[in-house]
């Protein structure tokens, strides 16, 4: 069809001051539709972004299991809507995973999980292995890829203890649902860039699992430092990390005490030291 631009003066003149339809919304919209509000991708806000996102989540194995952490932000685009949002859940007694993402569909998603391994469990008579497990959460967030195309895109991080191994098992995804296993450590969401800069040089292997633990809020605090979308520790509203131990005993989620400890060895250590422990050169 001829652009306006193309037609002589005379018609296009006669376009605008004819219109045949009283109402100018409806003559715009079938002339220059674009134009209208909501009408342009381009100047239309994405749906992804007017929902609450979660962001950093990390993990590494320690001696015998695997520890999760994630921070408590959620974001609007730039609007924090919500200051203590939990990302990190159980979904077995041997499993958890902590979701970055559009935040709705990602604590929906670890519902659904969890009541998959416990249906399974009950059907069969038994627990699906790690590898399963990482499997059916493929599945699920593959399942997914309609929605993530239009902006809802969940990437979750799963960890779980490997009776086999005697140790910690580590999963990352795609928004296709590629599971990739990820050793002694790994984070996603927005903050994980810093998040694993910090990883490589914390990370001990063999480690306690309450070492890995401060570790891990270290992590999270330098990925909070440059990251605006990753929370820090709120010491004035006593909002601390969620963090989950998961080793042979099961899944064993830190209470807000114990968090809180590490917490303030991290600050008291900022205090003199503003870009936190410096990883040995030997």
């Amino acid at each position: 069809m001829a652009s306006h631009r193309d037609l002589p003066a005379g018609m296009v003149s006669h376009i605008f001051t004819n219109t045949g339809n009283s109402s100018f919304t409806e003559f715009v919209g079938s002339y220059a539709p674009e134009l209208l509000p909501g009408r342009n991708d381009t100047l239309a806000t994405p749906v992804g972004d007017m929902i609450p996102h979660a962001t950093t989540i990390v993990a590494a194995t320690c001696a015998g299991g695997v520890v999760m952490a994630g921070d408590r932000r959620a974001t609007s685009g730039n609007i924090i809507s919500q200051r203590d949002i939990e990302k990190v859940f159980r979904t077995d007694d041997h499993s958890c995973m902590g979701i970055a993402g559009a935040a709705s569909t990602g604590i929906e998603m670890a519902r659904l999980f969890r009541v998959e391994l416990e249906h399974y469990e009950k059907m069969e008579g038994r627990t699906l292995s790690v590898a399963g497990k990482a499997n059916r959460l493929a599945t699920m967030i593959r399942g997914n890829l309609a929605m993530a195309m239009q902006g809802l895109v969940v990437v979750p991080l799963f960890a779980a203890y490997d009776p086999d191994t005697d140790g910690g098992r580590i999963f990352g995804y795609d928004v296709g649902g590629g599971p990739y296993e990820q050793f002694n450590h790994h984070a996603i969401g927005s903050g994980s860039i810093f998040a694993r800069g910090a990883l490589k040089k914390l990370y001990r292997e063999g480690a306690s699992a309450e070492d890995t633990v401060l570790m891990l809020i270290q992590t999270l605090y330098d990925a909070a430092d440059d990251d605006s979308a990753t929370g820090g520790p709120d010491v004035t509203r006593r909002i601390w990390p969620v963090v989950a131990v998961i080793d042979a005993d099961g899944f064993r989620r830190l209470s807000d005490e114990e968090v809180a400890e590490h917490v303030r060895t991290t600050v008291d250590g900022r205090m003199t030291n503003p870009d936190g422990p410096i990883a040995p050169l030997r």
